[in-house]
């Protein structure tokens, strides 16, 4: 199944870490993951930093990758959401370490989350 990313030079060049747009040719599975949120295991415990939730968010959608029979070059699309803007240059780290090259569209928005906790909220589309 060709995964194309579309980043055509009359655009402006994406910031780092994703594509303009992703293209799925040809008879796919599309996987698609719900908001992930960094608590632990008991579903109660949430570290405070964003570091930490950004880790743990990170590792949680390789599970569901994996449960899915993929990894996370299957991503064709990211969605992000930042309870503060300051947080944003720690998030693109954590984009670029788990992506390892590989680069989705993707979709950065900062706003209030519905746990105050929360420091950032990721749902993610995957097609193999």
């Amino acid at each position: 199944m060709p995964v194309i990313s579309h980043n055509p030079p009359e655009l402006f060049p994406p910031y780092r870490g994703y594509s303009h747009a992703t293209e799925v040719r040809g008879d796919a599975r599309l996987l698609v993951i719900s908001g992930l949120n960094g608590y632990l295991a008991d579903g109660v415990t949430l570290p405070a930093s964003f570091e930490e939730q950004g880790e743990l968010i990170w590792r949680h959608m390789g599970v569901l990758l994996r449960a899915a029979g993929m990894d996370y070059r299957h991503l064709i699309s990211l969605r992000t959401y930042l309870a503060d803007p300051a947080d944003d240059e720690a998030n693109v780290q954590l984009r670029l370490k788990y992506l390892d090259g590989h680069r989705p569209s993707s979709t950065v928005v900062c706003c209030r989350l519905l746990d105050p906790r929360w420091k950032l909220e990721v749902e993610a589309m995957a097609a193999a």
